[in-house]
């Protein structure tokens, strides 16, 4: 069954705060309340920045607080895990796999979702993504993927290489054609990379590396990328 957007299980809980965040046995109010004034390690902002401008989902939970949703398909639970072992005061119990059926072609899509705590921390990440409650590419990306894991992150999310032509892409989705020269900027500014926005029709925005602005987007995340999701970069053997 699909998270219903009560606060999330876990096995060691003895009830919940006010604010809906699981406590365990033994652990004090106060112990709880220090997820309010969380702050994120450099190593962590990247993450969350790279995660949020791909496949994840920043959730509104309140007038401040918001939650991360984190949603991956079954090839890569390991992504997944991986995503939410970088949080540990986020995210506690265990992903939940989720079965659905699509509508069209009644085809059975087999998926794992990762909800974390909620926090008002995640409520200031959310007022520069969603500030319409749309998400949206900010014109400040460039201080949010600054480093080569930010961009590492977003490649491994929304990122694709094909081995016969030897180019990549980056997808945007749905943003407007000014979001994605924000993108385009920002990857320019930092890491030197040129890219070309294609417009993508039905599914959004991408930006278009060729073959030697290739080479060097994926000799800059190589290090960073894990190995279930080496088959998009130019470098495996």
């Amino acid at each position: 069954m699909a998270y219903n957007g009560g606060p999330a299980f876990n096995s060691l809980t003895k009830g919940y705060t006010a604010r809906g965040i699981p406590w365990e046995v033994g652990r004090n109010v106060a112990t709880v309340y220090n997820l309010g004034c969380m702050n994120f390690t450099a190593r962590q902002r990247a993450i969350l920045a790279g995660t949020i401008l791909g496949d994840a989902f920043v959730q509104q939970t309140g007038s401040k607080n918001a939650r991360l949703r984190l949603e991956h398909g079954e090839k890569q639970k390991e992504y997944l895990l991986w995503k939410g072992q970088q949080f540990p005061k986020l995210f506690n119990g265990s992903p939940e796999r989720i079965e659905r059926v699509h509508p069209i072609t009644k085809k059975t899509y087999t998926y794992w979702r990762w909800q974390s705590n909620a926090t008002p921390e995640l409520g200031k990440w959310r007022a520069q993504f969603y500030p319409d409650g749309k998400k949206r590419i900010p014109t400040n990306l460039a201080s949010y993927v600054s480093s080569p894991l930010a961009l590492a992150v977003w490649y491994m999310d929304d990122g694709y290489y094909s081995p016969i032509q030897k180019h990549s892409f980056l997808y945007l989705g749905r943003v407007t054609r000014s979001e994605a020269e924000y993108a385009a900027e920002a990857i320019r500014g930092n890491f030197d990379l040129t890219s070309r926005i294609y417009d993508k029709k039905n599914k959004g925005f991408a930006l278009f590396f060729p073959v030697a602005e290739t080479k060097k987007l994926h000799a800059l995340v190589a290090s960073e990328v894990l190995p279930s999701l080496k088959y998009k970069l130019s470098l495996t053997p």
